[in-house]
């Protein structure tokens, strides 16, 4: 009795940190959905953080659990663990998500538009050398990961720019209203990009959770319900619907002066490379497809219009997330331990 007892309240704590986590996710990745469109004036703030928050809730109902499957089973090998050390192996799902929360809060901070899809895979394998060591990482599936996360900034770059000179291309012959044309449909295209990051994003919590329970027990095999479905649906929205004001003035105004053309060509390539890599089950950070989109819409302008030093050190704090929440999470994990030593 007192065995399952205690299986509930770590089930109760884990569940509880993933899904403040995925608030947090939604609270510092709002930017990368609004900023265009708040900077540009084609919404107000308070609309855009409404209508985004309820895209993020429909979008994880949309496409599928194939990010959730690659976070929950492809990084860290759950099925080797002893199922004698409950404790120990729930702790490092505890610190990594700890790490994560903690990094996502410092680059707000900061005002920096880091990877909360970095933080986190950072924080499962900071955790998981700690506890168990290299044996337990599933490298390849880190590698896979890691190539997305890698890849999909490039291809940001590279539609931001091809969708801006196709858009110029068809709209040449335009009357200057077109920018009250192009108002309106940024509302379409901030639509896409949040149905598409709440279908990316909230799947990475999906994924710890159940991940969580099936180590805990309380699943016999990995798959995900309805409830763990709607929960984080829910947490994202609400982060959201909070808005992370540093960032969205990082994104809105500090790498390019943005039009509503340029916003909505953003916006587009944004979505459709999000959209793409959640049906493919690629964890993609939304952060670095909306800032290298943006680079490459402004580039595809005029390349010097682009503030190359702001976009610089968003560059930096992309490249240094991953060691960065897996030296918290390594930390948290230890600290957990000393604590709690026969945890």
């Amino acid at each position: 009795m007192l065995i399952e007892g205690l299986i509930l309240l770590l089930a109760i704590l884990v569940v509880g940190l993933a899904l403040f986590f995925d608030y947090s996710n939604g609270f510092h990745d709002a930017a990368n959905v609004v900023a265009t469109i708040i900077a540009t004036g084609a919404m107000s703030p308070r609309s855009a953080l409404g209508l985004a928050a309820i895209a993020h809730f429909i979008g994880p109902f949309l496409f599928g659990t194939a990010v959730a499957q690659t976070i929950g089973k492809g990084i860290i090998d759950i099925s080797a663990f002893d199922p004698g050390q409950t404790g120990l192996s729930i702790s490092l799902v505890i610190a990594a998500l700890i790490g994560a929360i903690a990094w996502n809060l410092i680059t707000w901070a900061w005002g920096l538009p880091s990877s909360s899809s970095h933080a986190l895979v950072g924080g499962m394998i900071g955790a998981v050398l700690i506890a168990y060591g290299p044996d337990k990482v599933l490298w390849k599936g880190v590698l896979y990961v890691i190539s997305f996360l890698i890849l999909t900034p490039v291809l940001g770059l590279i539609f931001g720019n091809l969708v801006l000179k196709t858009t110029f291309r068809l709209s040449r012959k335009a009357p200057p209203q077109i920018s009250h044309f192009f108002n309106r449909v940024q509302i379409l295209s901030s639509v896409a990009l949040s149905l598409s990051h709440g279908a990316n994003d909230a799947q990475k919590t999906m994924g710890i959770i159940t991940m969580s329970l099936v180590i805990l027990g309380v699943f016999p095999d990995f798959h995900i319900p309805f409830w763990v479905v709607a929960s984080c649906a829910a947490a994202i929205a609400l982060g959201t619907a909070s808005g992370g004001w540093r960032i969205i003035k990082t994104l809105g105004s500090k790498i390019y002066r943005l039009r509503s053309v340029h916003a909505f060509c953003a916006q587009t390539a944004s979505a459709t490379v999000i959209l793409g890599a959640a049906l493919l089950g690629g964890p993609v950070s939304t952060t670095h497809v909306v800032s290298s989109s943006i680079m490459g819409v402004g580039a595809g302008q005029r390349v010097s219009a682009v503030r190359w030093g702001v976009a610089k050190n968003i560059i930096l704090a992309w490249f240094i997330t991953i060691p960065a929440s897996a030296i918290m999470a390594g930390l948290c994990f230890l600290l957990i331990r000393m604590a709690h030593p026969n945890f």
